[in-house]
């Protein structure tokens, strides 16, 4: 029993790192004591889910710059004390959160222990919907036939205007069953230099997250709201360039591997 107590009380400081902030507490409803975010620290019940953001559900701050590997042991900790086995024998209200729960976990550990994904989440936390270019805009254009709307990157302008007239140009020779060889090397050329781009974005973007971090730890009022607007314009910019990079690597290479 002390065990089982001692399990429950490390669960409960789960994410309480240096500098990281705690979920909001309330009464245990088998127990009346205070709780922890998920198990009661007195009784160590489940406690019901509540409506937080996925950097809360882990105990964390807003932050981009997080320790993956705890991330990886809090959500693999979690995992097994809200397993349905666990509460096999418990009354229905229990099952039920800690199936809720484990859902809250799973949606949390999957956007947070992935760069992109934890970026775009922090951006809607803050207003923001890069929806212009999401898959869901996306599909939603193959699905309608409307044209998806594209910011061009103004770096990317002359490049992509030389790019779509040779693909045009080696879709049209397929069509007639002619082959050119250079043609095809110049789009190779083309990818190798857009793979390089795409990759470079990835430092930049932790660039952004310094920023951001740094921010997020001086909080100071209303000069901060301001710099954290510029911040997460930066961030926007650079993630509408990777997604339009990623989406003409992509025409490139479904234009050479049809050719």
């Amino acid at each position: 029993m002390v065990k089982l107590f001692l399990a429950m009380d490390q669960l409960t400081q789960i994410g309480v790192h240096s500098g990281e902030a705690k979920a909001p507490t309330s009464s245990c409803w088998s127990c009346g004591s205070m709780r922890a975010a998920h198990f009661c620290e007195s009784c160590g019940k489940v406690q019901p889910p509540a409506p937080v953001d996925y950097f809360s559900f882990f105990g964390l701050p807003r932050k981009l710059n997080i320790d993956t590997a705890a991330l990886t042991r809090d959500f693999y900790a979690l995992s097994r004390k809200l397993h349905p086995d666990v509460y096999a024998q418990a009354v229905d209200t229990e099952r039920e959160w800690s199936l809720q729960k484990s859902s809250q976990l799973n949606d949390a550990y999957r956007t947070l222990r992935d760069p992109i994904g934890r970026t775009e989440y922090l951006l809607r936390l803050e207003g923001v919907e890069l929806e212009e270019q999401s898959k869901a805009a996306t599909e939603k254009a193959r699905a309608t036939g409307e044209v998806k709307k594209q910011v061009v990157p103004p770096d990317l302008l002359e490049e992509v205007f030389e790019l779509n007239m040779q693909l045009e140009e080696l879709r049209a020779n397929k069509k007639m069953g002619e082959d050119d060889p250079s043609l095809v090397s110049e789009l190779e050329a083309h990818k190798k230099n857009l793979e390089q781009k795409f990759s470079e974005l990835d430092g930049e973007l932790k660039g952004y997250w310094d920023e951001w971090d740094a921010l997020i730890s001086a909080d100071d009022g209303a000069a901060s709201e301001e710099a954290r607007r510029k911040v997460r314009d930066k961030m926007v910019d650079l993630l509408n360039r990777r997604s339009y990079i990623r989406n003409l690597v992509r025409d490139v290479n479904e234009v050479l591997e049809s050719s």
